[in-house]
């Protein structure tokens, strides 16, 4: 706390999941999965054989797409999420750990992030599939319509995520001296009802 280090961690879990990601997508297998969730996406809407020719050629170039949107996005996402959080705790909950403090908690939860895609990467290789292998809708596609809002939010809820949440709750409860039970059940709410929406839309979208 009293000297909080982000960077390092920071580029460390990027540039692995850049590597990872990246790696799969390099592969003919990897590409032929990534053109089969670009052309079934339910906000792509009905693709017409040109459009599938051009992601076909697309393909070709999702590695170097998926990485440079990651080498973008993660910092860009763990910033705003630090931010976010330091508008809660300092402005409106009247804390007083700093920006620098809390992005280093934020950053710490990413080695969660590099151990899901270790595990994901290599079942969707196995299954030349794009989708991950550790959300709840695995455990209950043999029981609910793909297409139903109740498979899609099971489908958004990832148990690698509620692991990074519980311990972003941790981290939280530490800074702040707060207990842990009452972040962890707002961060775990908040994903859920962000991931309902999202499963609404989605349904919308592809009804």
């Amino acid at each position: 706390m009293a000297r909080p280090a982000w960077f390092g961690m920071l580029a460390l879990t990027t540039a692995t999941m850049v590597l990872i990601i990246g790696g799969f997508l390099l592969t003919h297998v990897g590409q032929e999965a990534w053109l089969e969730a670009a052309a079934t996406s339910p906000f792509s809407g009905p693709v017409s054989d040109e459009q599938y020719q051009a992601m076909q050629k697309m393909s070709g170039y999702a590695a170097y797409i998926a990485g440079g949107s990651m080498l973008v996005m993660v910092p860009l996402v763990s910033a705003l999420l630090a931010g976010l959080l330091f508008a809660i705790f300092n402005a409106a909950l009247g804390g007083e750990a700093s920006y620098r403090q809390l992005l280093a908690v934020v950053v710490h939860t990413g080695p969660i992030g590099v151990l899901a895609q270790l595990f994901t990467v290599p079942m969707n290789y196995a299954r030349g599939t794009m989708s991950s292998g550790s959300n709840l809708g695995v455990f209950t596609q043999a029981l609910l319509d793909d297409g139903s809002v109740a498979a899609r939010l099971l489908g958004m809820i990832d148990l690698f995520v509620i692991w990074q949440l519980i311990v972003l709750a941790i981290g939280l409860a530490v800074l702040y001296r707060r207990r842990t039970q009452p972040i962890a059940t707002a961060l775990l709410v908040t994903y859920f009802i962000i991931a309902l929406v999202v499963a609404i839309v989605r349904h919308g979208a592809s009804a």
